[in-house]
């Protein structure tokens, strides 16, 4: 076999594993969030704490390779390139994000960071139940304390997918 033959077959070979991958995993792709909700374990009560429209992507790899970013509504910009140390503080507060690898069978993905905002998460693995809806990922955390206010609870982000 010559050598172009053979490199064009390396690629149709990689390319079809990527291809039996992508169809056995229904949340490859890039995903954009249109609501976080955070709902309290001990009262049930239900609010949006990064606003009515946060701002977010999470996106999945046939690589297994994973990102989320999410930024809270109507976050303040800096008034100069260089922000003041208040301002710095307000942006941290005020997002989240992190990377990793996953792994997700039929009923929930486990994110395992690699690199986090705050490195809390960093060296974790993250759990998540999910549920597909045509176009729509709801995912729902396992309850845990939140990083904002301490309370026991668990969020509930619903995810859209983005057209390629």
């Amino acid at each position: 076999m010559s050598r172009i033959a053979g490199a064009v077959l390396a690629m149709l070979i990689a390319a079809s594993a990527t291809a039996a991958t992508a169809g056995e995993n229904p949340l490859l792709g890039a995903w954009k969030l249109s609501s976080y909700v955070r709902e309290v374990a001990a009262t049930g009560e239900r609010y949006n704490e990064r606003g009515e429209h946060p701002n977010g992507y999470l996106s999945y790899s046939a690589d297994g390779r994973m990102y989320a970013i999410i930024t809270w509504e109507n976050r303040a910009a800096p008034h100069d390139v260089v922000p003041t140390d208040a301002e710095r503080i307000k942006l941290f507060s005020t997002m989240m994000s992190y990377a990793g690898t996953y792994t997700f069978d039929a009923e929930k993905v486990i994110h395992h960071v690699d690199i986090s905002w705050n490195q809390n998460w960093t060296g974790t693995d993250q759990v998540r139940f999910y549920k597909l809806d045509g176009n729509t990922l709801t995912i729902t955390s396992a309850l845990s304390r939140n990083f904002t206010d301490g309370r026991e609870g668990r969020s509930i982000l619903v995810w859209e997918k983005l057209a390629r």
